[in-house]
């Protein structure tokens, strides 16, 4: 069987020498969490073999799984398929990531992989060595060790990640050996010094590292470091293994002391100096210094690289590299430049063109002092002369010419020669879009690994070894900004007392963040400030109020909220600020700030101090939102009551005309209404009324319990304000969100509380949706600790309501509820009646969600085999509409439904499914359910360590929870001849 062959693919290709990374037609791909990306790692470096189960999890978890370990296993790699297959359609076999036998195997193209692409060059080294072309062997060599961008499978876990990230890890020492080794051959010793002590101090005991050292010393005239790296080595090794040096290190050392005349390369023969003349001035070289810690960027250095040593044709190269300020233009462009100088052998130009500040450089005076450096002692005054003179003396030359800092295009334009050959090398903060053919590269801010490892360098790896955690935590609060890091490090660096969680805590602060980054005349604030100062009046107040929103990024809808214009204009602003890289757009229609170009702009609100504008700026947004979420509430469950609103939005919101357009909406916007609602926390009443409104309306839709604590610090904000104003209405709907959230997050006794407070603040007579909605969430609360007589008051009152204001949806979705209690009850024939009369009206409906709610309710009321299709049909509802907590709810009982039936495998694997979505949501309730009946089912397969375990898990949840189901498991254990656990009271 050949397992090789590899079916058509879209553009992906897979990093795994570095972080572990993947891109689908040059888009990032969210590979999800460590442990499945460990799982996607396993099969990469596989290369299309079959990997079994077994093997798989043994690869993740080594000897110690977990009880769900299959389950967890095909929910990654079901994960890893929707990620790498996104265009698959539902029920299409994958064509990359398929099952093969008892296990999978991924097929992608062989090239996808970048580890397959420097065993490809580091072969074609070998070959290349092997006859004699060492120019070549160099040039191979450079290019695969460029692929590495950090250390293998960086944060990977696993024990096979661990053995496979040792495994890499001396393939790219190896290779570092033999690229030195080839630039030794060409001539390259200066050049490799540098890399040299960098790779003698991290493998201290690999002699040839030692051995190659001391030759790059010696050809560079540094003989008495060259024989101390020897004596170094030698009582190195003595002290730490008890040996002296090996061969070839000790013969090294002879002919270094004998200056043996083979260690030279052969001299270059000097040019013929010209006697009918003066001699020509020395090639100008004004680079300024490389820095000895450059990190990352590996794929744009060898970019940038290959763009201008391929500097020939009919124009002149021109590259410009923007970015923001403290992103690491100039340090990039410095490295580049120094690593492609000698493919310009006529010299090198700098100049800083101070474009971020008040008084930008004047080209005239930029081309006297070019002029001057190429021999030119008496230039001519005009600009358009001594751009002529200047573009006449390169013509015949090959230069690099590096425009650092430049404002715009017109004042690098006279900057640049006339003919092919120079190239020349411009950095901005904006884009230099105006100059024909130039290549633009947008440098961001570092990866996190690459962060972290200039941070190390400045600050010592042994401190940041010490305390990874606290050390990433440092680098997180920089936004991975090259300035930033440096500025934090070389702090901390001069500050030996201070440990580095001692940073952390300092950076941790918002507030005070800015003030930490800055070190004598650096300072984070300053640099994002001369951007700032460059800003138009309308462009800056933008900048500002797009700030107010602690967003990841905003729409473009929103933003025109927030800045009160039309979307046209809005977009024209948003794009102003990109240009000047104060803003990012890496999706049209969608803007984001780096962190601290959020905290700067957010710090400008507070100096300029206009309450009433930001003010009306965030009521203008949830003015779009509010509508816009009861426009989805209305796509996804037609016909279904929503609650009163205490405002009245004068905007018809967002269309959303389908139940997908809104899911999709809702999905896609989660994080920005949190937001929107948070910016309201300190203002007025009426922000805060509109805040709860949108609460009320979202949760109303997707209860999602992993928002819980952020959303709980709101409300009890939002409730304590409204308490201080005597705001009874607007309590009413703090209470009843509150308690929502607190069901969903099984609080079940705070959830009951929030909602008697909700109904108390509400007049007892009023048929109001709301009013309808507390008794209704307050009947199941009791009802799920296990008061159902108490229950049964609140569900009629709710339905009571419904008649009166609801429809025909509300009411079904009333009776499911109600079907429950009455089955609590002992009123089995009552209950299964209801339940069946709910499902046969959301049936008329087109109402997907209420549907699926009823078909629940049915199975649980059933509770036996019969229960078992209803429960898969809601199950593939709750999936289709992306709800995972019900989708977990709902695993749990079709798992109890197969038991009934005698389905104990089925049952098992719906249980472990449940389990995993259940510890994903952090649903306590659920992970009850879900060990309860995987221990039943484990138990009937004949596992009872396992089986056993996961009824004393269920039983603690449900005792802390203070659940009926705690008895029943309880005697599930006392069956086994095992006494039960001990129960400690509810919270």
């Amino acid at each position: 069987m050949e397992f090789r062959k590899t079916p058509p693919a879209p553009a992906l290709r897979f990093q795994v020498l570095g972080p572990v990374q993947a891109w689908l037609d040059g888009k990032p791909l969210s590979l999800g969490s460590p442990q499945q990306q460990a799982i996607l790692t396993a099969l990469l470096l596989h290369s299309g073999r079959p990997v079994t189960t077994q093997d798989l999890v043994d690869s993740l978890w080594g000897d110690r799984p977990p009880a769900q370990a299959v389950a967890a296993l095909r929910t990654y790699v079901s994960r890893l398929r929707a990620v790498i297959e996104p265009r698959r359609e539902v029920r299409t076999p994958a064509a990359l990531l398929i099952s093969v036998a008892d296990g999978y195997a991924l097929r992608i193209p062989g090239d996808s992989l970048d580890l397959t692409r420097f065993e490809q060059l580091s072969a074609e080294a070998a070959a290349a060595r092997a006859s004699g072309d060492k120019p070549g062997t160099h040039r191979l060599l450079t290019q695969a060790l460029e692929l590495f961008s950090g250390r293998p499978l960086t944060g990977i876990p696993g024990p096979y990640a661990e053995v496979q990230r040792l495994r890499l890890a001396e393939r790219q020492v190896a290779a570092s050996e033999e690229l030195c080794t080839a630039a030794l051959d060409i001539g390259l010793h200066a050049e490799i010094v540098g890399e040299l002590n960098t790779l003698t101090a991290e493998h201290p005991l690999r002699e040839r590292l030692r051995e190659l050292l001391m030759l790059a010393l010696y050809r560079c005239g540094r003989q008495a470091e060259a024989l101390g790296v020897y004596t170094d080595t030698r009582k190195l090794l003595i002290d730490e293994l008890g040996v002296e040096p090996g061969a070839g290190l000790s013969a090294m050392h002879a002919r270094i002391l004998a200056a043996d005349p083979t260690l030279a390369l052969p001299a270059v023969p000097a040019p013929a100096s010209r006697e009918d003349g003066p001699a020509a001035p020395p090639a100008p070289a004004q680079l300024p210094a490389d820095v000895s810690d450059f990190s990352g960027r590996t794929d744009l250095v060898s970019d940038l690289s290959t763009v201008l040593m391929n500097a020939t044709g009919q124009a002149v190269v021109v590259t410009s590299l923007a970015g923001i300020g403290g992103v690491g233009k100039t340090t990039l462009a410095v490295h580049v430049a120094h690593r492609v100088r000698g493919e310009f052998p006529d010299g090198q130009l700098y100049v800083d063109l101070r474009g971020a500040g008040t008084s930008p450089a004047d080209p005239v005076a930029v081309l006297g002092d070019f002029l001057h450096a190429l021999g030119v002692t008496d230039s001519p005054d005009s600009l358009e002369q001594r751009s002529a003179l200047y573009r006449s003396l390169l013509a015949s030359r090959r230069m690099l010419i590096l425009l650092d800092n430049a404002r715009d295009a017109e004042q690098i334009r006279p900057l640049i020669p006339g003919v092919s050959g120079s190239a020349v090398l411009a950095t901005s903060r904006s884009r230099l879009a105006g100059i024909p053919g130039a290549q633009l590269f947008d440098v961001e801010e570092l990866t996190p690994n690459e962060a972290l490892a200039l941070f190390s360098a400045i600050v010592g790896e042994q401190r940041v070894a010490a305390e990874p955690e606290a050390a990433m935590q440092v680098v997180t609060a920089c936004g991975f900004l090259p300035l930033a890091v440096r500025i934090a490090a070389a702090r901390l660096a001069s500050r030996p007392r201070w440990s580095v969680s001692d940073l952390a805590r300092r950076l941790a602060d918002q507030r005070r963040r800015l003030d930490e980054l800055q070190l004598g005349n650096l300072a984070v604030e300053t640099t994002i400030g001369l951007g700032y100062g460059q800003l138009s009046t309308d462009e800056a107040r933008a900048f500002r109020l797009l700030a107010l929103i602690d967003s990841p990024d905003i729409p473009l809808p929103a933003a025109a909220a927030l800045l009160g214009a039309n979307e046209y204009t809005a977009e024209d602003l948003a794009e102003a600020l990109v240009e000047a890289n104060m803003l990012e757009c890496f999706t049209p229609g969608r803007y984001r700030y780096h962190d601290l170009l959020r905290l700067y702009a957010q710090r400008q609100n507070e100096r300029i101090g206009d309450t009433e504008e930001q003010e009306q700026a965030v009521l203008r947004l949830l003015d779009l939102l509010i509508p816009t979420v009861r426009n989805a509430a209305e796509a996804v469950e037609p016909d279904d009551p929503l609650p009163e609103l205490l405002t009245t939005p004068a905007s018809p919101g967002l269309g959303l005309p389908t139940s997908r357009s809104a899911q999709d909406w809702l999905r896609t916007e989660g994080t920005l209404l949190l937001s929107a609602v948070e910016a309201t926390a300190n203002g007025s009443g009426t922000l805060q009324r509109a805040a709860v409104d949108l609460l009320n309306l979202l949760f109303s839709l997707d209860p999602d319990p992993t928002r819980g604590p952020r959303v709980r610090r709101i409300l009890e904000t939002i409730g304590r304000a409204a308490e201080r104003r005597g705001d009874s209405a607007g309590l009413a709907r703090v209470y009843f969100a509150l308690g929502t959230l607190q069901s969903v997050t099984s609080d079940f006794q705070e959830a009951e509380q929030s909602l008697r407070l909700s109904l108390d603040h509400q007049a007892p007579d009023a048929p109001t949706v709301l009013r309808m909605a507390a008794a209704n969430t307050l009947g199941w609360t009791l009802s799920v600790g296990n008061r159902p007589a108490e229950a049964l008051p609140f569900l009629e009152q709710a339905l009571a309501i419904g008649r009166v204001v609801g429809t025909a949806i509300g009411e079904a979705r009333l009776i499911s509820n109600i079907a429950r209690v009455q089955n609590r009850l002992g009123m089995t024939e009552t209950a299964i009646r209801s339940a069946r009369d709910g499902v046969a009206v959301a049936r008329t409906s087109e109402n997907g969600p209420l549907l699926a709610q009823t078909l629940y309710q049915l199975g649980v009321v059933l509770s036996t085999g019969e229960a078992v299709p209803h429960l898969r049909e809601a199950h593939q509802l709750f999936q289709s509409q992306q709800n995972p907590l019900w989708e977990g709810y709902t695993l749990a009982r079709l798992s109890s439904a197969l038991l009934a039936s005698g389905q104990h495998g089925e049952a098992s694997e719906a249980a472990e499914e449940s389990l995993v979505i259940a510890q994903e949501l952090d649903s306590a309730y659920c992970q009850g359910l879900a060990n309860a009946t995987l221990g039943e089912a484990l138990l009937a397969l004949a596992q009872p360590a396992r089986g056993l375990a996961c009824l004393r898990e269920a039983h603690a949840i449900f005792t802390r929870l203070g659940v009926p189901e705690a008895s029943p498991v309880a005697d599930l254990i006392s069956q086994q001849h095992t006494e039960p656990p001990p129960s400690s009271p509810a919270p």
